[in-house]
């Protein structure tokens, strides 16, 4: 896939993400949070150019800068996102003006990343954006899916850890 079709499916992603994040969206557990991010990184690394071959430790260290600023861009949005539990029961969630904070960060990194590789001189294909962006998106549905679990078993009072573990009585003294 050439360099243009790659920053297309990117450029397509991100708009679709973010016109979404700032939108009040139903959390269903059962769903499959995984495959997007997986076709992503299947796409990223399907190509041969995600490394520079004349600057291979370079372009080893902004590829693993990339998915480093990729995992914490994911955490940070997932953390600033609100989830909520509607009169109905389902979970909801809708990014809030700290989650934009994190995303307006997270480029602003990328586009550092970038200018460093320009300034070493190392060939930058779109793979390696596409690979921090399938991070990004992987991370931030894991842990909110994580979240809504967590937040769908302490609405639903199930036992939680530790719960069937026999306790002692505690006597009031009088």
């Amino acid at each position: 896939m050439s360099g243009l079709v790659n920053a297309l499916a990117i450029v397509a992603v991100v708009a679709l993400v973010i016109v979404r994040q700032f939108r009040a969206r139903r959390i269903d557990a059962g769903r499959r949070w995984w495959l997007v991010p997986a076709v992503l990184a299947f796409m990223a690394l399907r190509e041969p150019g995600i490394l520079d071959i004349h600057h291979r430790t370079e372009s080893l260290l902004l590829l693993g800068a990339e998915l480093l600023v990729g995992l914490a861009t994911g955490a940070g949005w997932a953390w600033t996102t609100r989830i909520w539990v509607a009169e109905d029961g389902a979970l909801w969630s809708k990014s809030t003006k700290a989650s934009g904070g994190v995303w307006a960060v997270g480029i602003g990194l990328r586009a550092g990343l970038f200018a460093c590789g320009a300034l070493l001189g190392v060939h930058q294909d779109s793979s390696a954006l596409m690979l921090g962006l399938a991070a990004t998106l992987l991370v931030r549905s894991g842990v909110l899916a994580w979240r809504a679990q967590v937040l769908d078993q302490a609405r639903a009072g199930r036992a939680s850890y530790g719960d069937t573990v026999a306790r002692s009585a505690w006597k009031e003294r009088v």
